[in-house]
């Protein structure tokens, strides 16, 4: 089938390149000429475990090609997917503008009946809005065109995106005639042949779907968070708080790891734009907005303990920082929680030593010109000389340091770990104070009542 893909973004490449693979005829397009001409020579910019290599495959079998020529886009797919950026507005809206420029590119140039699959995460009411707008335009330049409009959301999780758009576990697609169904059911058919994964539904259903999936997910890891500042308070321990609540199969353990906050493209723009979804309709969002408001105060934990610890003295101090990435697997930075420690410690006075496996380019391009912002080449060389260890991504290679090289190197043996990565009696032998998130010594530090947002003091 021939495909065109609206975007080489993140979503838009591991979708043209996944369906390529599988024998599809696919385009990418994307309005940046330098992005699209280092993709032609196979040049991937994202790092995502196997999608380069994924790429130069598809390349060289031509059945992936780049362009930034829309009109060559439009005519080529009967299959038109949007995954284009829906970044939030001031008010946390999701801007739409570029999900409307597909459509007037359509509206230009197309002549033959064509489907238009929203993958880009996209407000409920959006296919209707981007059929309307299309219309307009048509109407407008005297022309006319069949088209449907089907809401596809994609549930890529970084750093395993490939993977799970090989092997999707559920493929929502939302549409209103079956002739529809019947098209994206062919183009699926490679990823649904074990068991059925397609679920049909209506356009603004599966739209809620995808914002209800990550702000659900969001909810537990919020709700963990709240729980495990509570054993802080309490004198509990949240690991075996967590391995007991975890054992009940109604909640089972995946997302109840606390932590210092969520981030990344998906949670932080979905809660928001649910939010204001839900304050356009006239609808309540006390829960959500209890979600956003806890993982905010989640990312400044580290930063309140660490300067509780010091007694409020950071300035001239120097912190060795692991972890950049909001995550493991990936270097992506946005809504980081690395982002507001280091920040934070900037402004109070602080030098940052950091390291992340895959994040510093992408930390280089944000903070290039921080002066008291050091990248080193090993997380070893960040200790040196440092007051303190600070962990915030739970990558592989941090789950089992040196303890006694830490000890050695660093002029106050203490680690705050955003990650509950290590065994709390194991570094106290080694000499090492150790604050994790909800059990141990976290207990006994106090932080600020300042640093708790009025939006979640019930």
């Amino acid at each position: 089938m021939k495909i065109s893909v609206f975007g080489s973004g993140y979503v838009g490449l591991v979708q043209a390149t996944v369906l390529a693979e599988v024998g599809h005829d696919v385009i990418c397009m994307d309005i940046d000429q330098h992005k699209v001409e280092l993709l032609q020579q196979g040049h991937v910019s994202i790092f995502e475990p196997g999608l380069s290599a994924l790429v130069r495959e598809n390349l060289d079998s031509k059945r992936l090609r780049f362009t930034s020529d829309e009109k060559l886009a439009v005519e080529h797919g009967q299959v038109l997917f949007i995954a284009v950026g829906t970044p939030p507005s001031e008010d946390g809206s999701a801007d739409l503008s570029a999900v409307f420029c597909v459509g007037d590119a359509v509206a230009r140039h197309r002549e033959e009946p064509v489907i238009l699959v929203e993958k880009s995460t996209v407000p409920v009411g959006t296919g209707d809005a981007l059929t309307l707008h299309i219309n307009n335009a048509l109407k407008q330049s005297g022309r006319t065109l069949r088209f449907d409009v089907v809401s596809n959301p994609e549930f890529l999780k970084e750093g395993s995106a490939v993977s799970d758009c090989r092997r999707p576990d559920r493929i929502i697609i939302g549409c209103e005639r079956e002739e529809v169904r019947e098209v994206m059911r062919d183009l699926y058919a490679p990823f649904n042949r074990n068991h059925d994964r397609i679920m049909f539904m209506d356009l603004r259903s599966a739209e809620l779907t995808k914002y209800a999936a990550n702000c659900m997910l969001a909810t537990k890891i919020s709700f963990i968070n709240q729980i495990a500042e509570l054993a802080e308070h309490l004198g509990a321990d949240i690991e075996a708080v967590r391995l007991g609540i975890g054992a009940d199969t109604r909640i089972g353990y995946h997302f109840i790891y606390p932590g210092c906050g969520y981030g990344g493209s998906c949670f932080p723009k979905d809660m928001r734009a649910l939010i204001q979804s839900a304050k356009q309709a006239n609808c309540s969002s006390d829960l959500l907005q209890a979600v956003e408001a806890i993982n905010e105060r989640q990312k400044h934990k580290l930063f309140e303990r660490i300067r509780a610890f010091f007694n409020g003295d950071l300035a001239g101090k120097t912190f060795a920082l692991w972890g950049l990435a909001f995550k493991p697997n990936t270097d992506d930075m946005r809504d980081a929680p690395s982002r507001v420690l280091m920040e934070a410690l900037w402004a109070a006075g602080a030098h940052v030593r950091a390291f992340d496996p895959e994040a510093m380019q992408e930390t280089q391009r944000l903070y290039g010109d921080e002066p008291r912002l050091s990248l080193m080449g090993t997380p070893e060389s960040t200790l040196t000389g440092a007051d303190a260890l600070i962990v915030c991504t739970e990558w592989q290679q941090f789950k089992a340091p040196d303890v006694e090289l830490i000890k050695q190197r660093l002029k106050t043996p203490v680690i705050f770990d955003g990650r509950n990565l290590y065994d709390g009696e194991r570094l106290a032998k080694a000499g090492l104070q150790y604050f994790p998130m909800g059990r141990g010594e976290s207990c006994n530090l106090p932080v600020s009542p300042g640093a708790m947002p009025s939006a979640v003091r019930l």
